[in-house]
């Protein structure tokens, strides 16, 4: 009997070994597998052109000009900088929109704003305005100050057609309300959409963009995750940069296209650099813009001309 108990006890064991060596029992769960990020290239490097807009205001146009037309989503990226008052103290008076999105982003200076529906308000150095002009609005954006270096940004950002009719709606974003993330060597004001768990403060955007001011000291380096799907680009502010996988140098005033190749943006530096980083969803709609409106067809651009010359513009 005892024989053939330990007999037994010898099988259970044996069995016991063999059942962990083939994977019949529980084993502790094996580390996650990380794939290493795919960088994106460098599809395009293209200077902004200096053009007038508004009353006169000057500024560098770095996408909405005939070597790039457009990034879809993004129609528009202007950049103003002068110490010049004579540069942008004529402003931008009171014109429509129609069909998409102004975001203003100001580094140096102050700029007021006001619209047909009663909104007021003051952008000052460090703060963004996210205004969606959907169905149409009225608008003007005037400096408020006469000396001083006037330094800033308007985007355009298109709207898909469901929703070039909604109601209009502003999002102003005060400095303190922009949460800025230290990375390392790199300092990321984050506007819209996120980095490192931390959220921008703009929300509801149909393109989900993410807008990032990006500072990075000498030598500096870092990696920006994005969503494979969306368009991305960067605007060089200050320095000079090297960024893709091929580190395809940029340099002040200069728009670098990402390509649709990868899940990350990578960019280093030398010297030290300032850029703004954007990304969203293509829509890939039919786009027909002139002037202050933009909609999908010709006749939708010649009923927005209409109903502002009749004041039905902003009727909803």
């Amino acid at each position: 009997m005892k024989a053939m108990q330990a007999g037994r006890r010898h099988f259970l064991s044996q069995s016991a070994a063999l059942a962990l060596a083939t994977g019949c029992s529980p084993r502790p769960p094996a580390p996650p597998i990380v794939a290493p990020p795919r960088v994106r290239t460098v599809a395009d490097v293209v200077a902004a052109l200096p053009v007038t807009d508004g009353a006169g205001v000057r500024l560098a146009r770095a996408l909405g000009q005939p070597r790039l037309p457009m990034l879809d989503p993004f129609l528009m990226l202007d950049e103003f900088r002068t110490e010049n008052p004579g540069d942008y103290v004529a402003g931008f008076p009171w014109h429509p929109h129609r069909g998409f999105e102004t975001v203003t982003y100001m580094l140096d200076g102050a700029m007021e704003h006001e619209d047909s529906l009663g909104n007021r308000g003051r952008l000052v150095a460090g703060s963004a305005q996210w205004m969606t002009a959907g169905n149409g609005i009225i608008h003007q954006e005037m400096p408020k100050q006469v000396s001083g270096l006037m330094h800033g940004y308007q985007l355009w950002v298109n709207l898909p057609a469901r929703s070039k009719r909604m109601a209009p709606r502003y999002q102003d974003i005060v400095p303190g309300r922009i949460p800025t993330v230290e990375h390392e060597d790199a300092r990321v004001r984050v506007v819209a959409g996120t980095f490192e768990q931390t959220v921008g403060p703009v929300a509801g955007i149909v393109t989900e963009p993410r807008f990032l001011d990006v500072t990075l000291e000498p030598r500096g380096r870092v990696d920006l995750p994005v969503s494979t799907t969306c368009t991305a680009f960067a605007f060089l502010v200050e320095g000079e940069a090297r960024l893709g996988a091929g580190g395809v140098v940029g340099a002040r005033g200069q728009v670098v296209v990402f390509g649709r190749d990868g899940d990350t943006l990578r960019v280093r530096t030398d010297a030290g650099a300032r850029l703004l980083v954007l990304a969203g969803e293509p829509i890939g709609e039919p786009v027909a813009r002139r002037g202050p409106f933009v909609m999908n067809t010709d006749a939708e651009l010649q009923q927005a001309f209409d109903d502002y010359r009749s004041g039905r513009l902003t009727v909803l």
